[in-house]
C-alpha cells in the first residue's frame, strides 16, 4: 500500500482521503496512519503547489547554477551546501555528477537581483571554486505536469 499511496499523492496532493482509501481498497484509517507515518519518517517531506507563475503579474526570474567547490574533510559536501540552502532565495540544491559539484536552483524578481545574489553572496564563499549561471527562459513541463500548452489557432477557415 505505501508504494501505490506515495504515487498517488505525488500526483495530487489534495485527493480526498475516502477516494485515496477506495483507490487502494482500504480504510480511510489506514490511509490517515501511513500518511502520518510517513510524515513523521520523513519520507513525506512537504505538500506544493505547481504555480505557473508567467499566466500571473508576478515577476519571477529562475536560475540553475552550477556550482564547484572543494569538499571539506570529514563533511564532504554536507557543510557548504547547507550555508548555500540556507539563503531564502535558494529554492533547491543537489549533489550532481559531471564537472560540477552542486546544481543550486533559485528565484529572484530579476536577472539582476539573480545576478547579484550569484556573484555578491554564492562566489564569495570559501570553498566555492567557480560558478556557471543559466536562466530558465520557458518551462514546458515542471514535476511531471505540462506547463505549456500549445497555442490555438484563432484564424477562421474561409473556403471559397
Amino acid at each position: 500500500m505505501r508504494e501505490e499511496l506515495l504515487k498517488v499523492i505525488e500526483k495530487n496532493s489534495r485527493i480526498d482521503l475516502k477516494e485515496l482509501a477506495v483507490m487502494l481498497g482500504v480504510e480511510e484509517a489506514a490511509v490517515v496512519n501511513e500518511l502520518a507515518a510517513l510524515e513523521a519518517e520523513g519520507v513525506i517531506c512537504g505538500y506544493h503547489t505547481l504555480i505557473n507563475w508567467e499566466k500571473t503579474s508576478e515577476e519571477k526570474v529562475t536560475a540553475l547554477i552550477e556550482v564547484r567547490v572543494t569538499p571539506q574533510r570529514g563533511q564532504g559536501f554536507d557543510s557548504i551546501a547547507e550555508r548555500i540552502y540556507n539563503y531564502p532565495e535558494v529554492r533547491s540544491v543537489y549533489l550532481i555528477s559531471g564537472g560540477y559539484d552542486l546544481m543550486v536552483i533559485l528565484e529572484g524578481k530579476s536577472l539582476r537581483e539573480v545576478s547579484a545574489f550569484v556573484s555578491d553572496k554564492l562566489s564569495t564563499l570559501e570553498t566555492v571554486l567557480s560558478t556557471a549561471t543559466h536562466f530558465i527562459l520557458k518551462k514546458y513541463k515542471d514535476h511531471g505536469t505540462i506547463i505549456s500548452t500549445k497555442k490555438q489557432d484563432e484564424r477562421e477557415m474561409i473556403t471559397p
